[in-house]
């Protein structure tokens, strides 16, 4: 999948969790990824922000940093 639709995919996942709890939509973004997302989408989301992760939110980046440290 290309990284133009991971990034929007993600910051709409991202969206939902911020107007749904903002207090905890870094970890609920982290969760929906890790539970919903192929191990492919998540290696290349990581890749991504390896690169600098233009046009993610920042809840999203948060999130996705998570994935990597497993929390």
């Amino acid at each position: 999948m290309s990284p133009p639709k991971l990034v929007y995919m993600a910051n709409q996942i991202g969206r939902f969790f911020a107007s749904a709890d903002p207090t905890n939509a870094v970890a609920d973004i982290a969760d929906h990824l890790r539970k919903f997302w192929d191990p492919r989408m998540r290696s290349a989301i990581l890749e991504y922000v390896d690169d600098g992760g233009d046009g993610l939110d920042e809840p999203v980046r948060e999130a996705v940093e998570r994935l990597r440290s497993g929390k």
